[in-house]
């Protein structure tokens, strides 16, 4: 390897010194302040850039940047000063148009400016930590333009003036105000706030309150809350029109407590045309502004809500508690869900489905329904209208709806057993009268039933339509099976599961010998084709057709009672017959003949016999015989039985002690249940959890379940802690 040499190089200086003219830096400088001064005589065309630059470049080169950078302040100083002067002395109408124009001026020279000593702008100034040109241009303006004390009032004035004269309906310049304020953003976030913002929203506070005590004295609710909502959206327009958009909130939240905030009862409560005057009246176009206006403020909605709630509480109460109304159930029903569909659409249409009242109408429903014992039944007797009658010719579809209406009132229930019990009876009574509606509604609303509360509440119910329709065959297979029957009169029998259907008791009653041979023969058929069953006749509930022949030849078919057959063909076989003499033949319960005689001869139109002596009502001692002269202008004539619609009073007493012995074994299935997964709980735990697991049948009585927790620990399901009396066990 070659050695190879190193060389060492070394630069010296100059052995003499470059001289400079002493008076350099002083006709540079010249120089240059006098292009500043034709910049902003606006004569900035005759100068070369290029050359203004380099002798900037150079005094900064030569040390001289201190020169160059206080000349510059002092010469923008004096040119922003003599520019005071000028807008001081413009008149009011022109002031905001000159300023407007010599911040224009300025904001040009200071860019040109900037151009020329942006050597300086990136050498000097970081170094020197001085503040580079741009900022100094606008701290300039802003300490001898803005901070003049003349223009600094002048300009706050007009702004506000400008302002208040738009809000009074004047056309403002709207373009020169944006550029003011923008203006004033470029000089700093805190110099629009100071010098313009903060002052125009105290004006804005003293305005609004003015105008919302003003519009409270003279306006109805809705036209208030129009007037606040205008006032609102011009606000809004205002700030993007010519303010900082950080205005807006500021802006808005004067406006909303001023308007709304602090006048919330007041436009609640007003007389004739507030929040109750809306819902009485369906104003939802009002509500939904209320609605829109009030969810902007502090706990706005939740007063609307407590006010609907207590008008709806209030209104619901006297609805369920009106004794006229209480006499027809289906109208009551009917009432009820009128009102829950207005509320539902003002909920939709106007509170944008808010769950807040979703809930409370919920509630309130809840809490008006139960205050009226017999809603259990009257929804009942609802249902059992629709489904005989008053859905007859309604599409599936509507009639899906108006399930779906009454399943809402339903679920508000909170003894829900008691609507089973009614519902029961209802159901067996149209399916054995064969008055339902339709099978499939019948399905429908038990499937809608079995959804909210379970298997268990419509076992019974689905095992009472499984019976009709193995009845149906059962009926084919006896027939069948006698073919001889086929001139006999006609006999359908509905075998009923015990259990299944509403507990009645067995009455005995003499059927005709016809119909009696009949039954007997059934009986022999199903018995032989059912081992292990048992059949006992349920005379009261069954109906029959009969042809009769009156006195001058007259034919009618009549669709009797079961008791009322049983009478009338005593006739044919004697002219007349004493009370006491049907009573020993036919052995029908005295209270039932009673209405049975009542419907036969004492009802106009259906009166097929007569009875002597003529009263309103019957008595032991009373007569019968056949009205030779009855006549109707139809071939089938339905006679039915007198009977109230709803219940006497010791059957309501009936039926309450029924629904109670129900429910103990629940109560009890209930404890075991839980104490099974948890082993041991307290008793007031024990309770709680008792209820909420009980609730979608009924509510629960708390002494109830502390009897049945007695009744438990006596037959040895649980025992109480020896320590802790309140404590219990579950015993395996």
């Amino acid at each position: 390897m070659s050695n190879q040499k190193r060389w060492n190089f070394q630069i010296e200086a100059f052995k003499h010194k470059v001289g400079i003219d002493p008076k350099y830096a002083d006709k540079t400088w010249n120089f240059l302040e006098h292009a500043i001064h034709e910049i902003y005589n606006h004569n900035a065309s005759g100068l070369s850039f290029e050359e203004l630059y380099r002798n900037a470049y150079n005094m900064v080169l030569h040390k001289f940047g201190e020169k160059l950078y206080s000349g510059l302040v002092s010469t923008m100083t004096a040119h922003l000063k003599e520019i005071a002067r000028s807008i001081e002395a413009t008149p009011g109408g022109f002031f905001l148009e000159e300023m407007n124009r010599k911040w224009n001026d300025h904001s040009e020279a200071l860019q040109m400016i900037r151009d020329i000593l942006m050597y300086m702008d990136r050498t000097y100034i970081p170094k020197a930590r001085e503040t580079p040109v741009r900022e100094l241009g606008l701290n300039l303006w802003r300490e001898n333009v803005i901070y003049s004390k003349q223009i600094r009032t002048q300009l706050l004035n007009t702004l506000v003036e400008l302002v208040c004269r738009e809000r009074d309906g004047e056309v403002i310049n709207r373009g020169l105000f944006r550029n003011i304020t923008k203006m004033l953003m470029e000089l700093g976030p805190s110099i629009y706030g100071q010098e313009f913002e903060t002052h125009f929203l105290q004006v804005s506070v003293e305005f609004y309150r003015a105008e919302s005590q003003k519009f409270t004295e003279c306006c109805a609710c809705g036209d208030y809350l129009k007037k606040a909502e205008r006032c609102l959206n011009e606000e809004i327009d205002r700030v993007s029109h010519y303010l900082d958009p950080r205005t807006e909130k500021k802006i808005i939240n004067v406006v909303e407590k001023e308007m709304i905030e602090n006048h919330m009862l007041i436009l609640i409560h007003m007389e004739n045309s507030g929040l109750i005057s809306m819902l009485c009246g369906n104003k939802y176009e009002d509500l939904g502004r209320m609605y829109n206006l009030f969810c902007r403020v502090t706990e706005g909605l939740s007063k609307i809500c407590e006010v609907m709630t207590s008008h709806i509480r209030e209104s619901g109460k006297q609805l369920v508690m009106d004794p006229e109304r209480l006499k027809d159930p289906v109208e009551f029903v009917q009432r009820l869900l009128d009102e829950k569909d207005k509320y539902d659409k003002i909920i939709n249409v106007s509170f944008n489905n808010d769950k807040l009242f979703q809930k409370a109408l919920n509630s309130s429903f809840e809490y008006f329904i139960y205050l009226n014992p017999r809603s259990p039944e009257f929804i009942s007797l609802f249902l059992d209208d629709k489904l005989r009658k008053g859905l007859k010719g309604v599409s599936e579809e509507d009639v899906e709806i108006t399930l779906d209406q009454v399943m809402m009132l339903f679920q508000y229930l909170q003894e829900k057993d008691v609507f089973e019990k009614y519902y029961k009876q209802h159901l067996a009574k149209r399916l054995l009268s064969g008055k339902t509606v339709s099978d499939d509604a019948e399905r429908s609303l038990i499937v809608k039933l079995k959804t909210e509360c379970g298997y268990q509440f419509t076992s019974k119910l689905e095992g009472m339509l499984t019976d009709m329709k193995t009845s149906l065959d059962t009926m084919q297979g006896f027939y069948a099976n006698h073919p001889e029957l086929s001139d006999s009169p006609t006999l359908t029998v509905q075998v009923l599961t015990t259990g299944s259907w509403p507990t009645q008791s067995t009455v005995t009653c003499n059927l005709p010998a016809e119909m009696s041979a009949l039954c007997e023969k059934f009986r022999s058929y199903y018995l032989s084709t059912h081992t292990g069953r048992r059949l006992s006749w349920q005379t009261n509930m069954g109906t029959a057709d009969l042809k009769a022949t009156f006195g001058k030849g007259q034919k009618h078919e009549l669709n009797v009672s079961t008791y009322q057959m049983c009478v009338l063909m005593l006739f044919n076989n004697a002219d007349r017959l004493s009370y006491k003499e049907i009573e020993q033949a036919t052995e029908i319960p005295a209270s039932d003949l009673k209405r049975c005689l009542q419907s036969l001869a004492l009802v106009k139109g259906r009166n097929v016999l007569r009875k002597e002596p003529t009263s309103k009502d019957v008595g032991e001692d009373d007569v019968f015989f056949v009205n030779d002269k009855f006549s109707s202008k139809l071939y089938k004539v339905k006679i039915g039985t007198v009977a109230a619609q709803r219940e006497s009073e010791p059957e309501k007493l009936e039926t309450r002690h029924r629904v109670e012995e129900d429910r103990k074994p629940q109560i009890e299935a209930a404890i075991v249940r839980m104490m099974k997964s948890r082993k041991q709980l307290d008793h007031t735990n024990l309770i709680a959890e008792v209820t909420n697991q009980l609730q979608l049948r009924f509510l629960a009585n708390p002494r109830e379940v502390k009897k049945r927790i007695e009744s438990l620990i006596e037959r040895d399901f649980l025992e109480r802690d020896d320590s802790d009396r309140k404590l219990y066990r579950y015993l395996t």
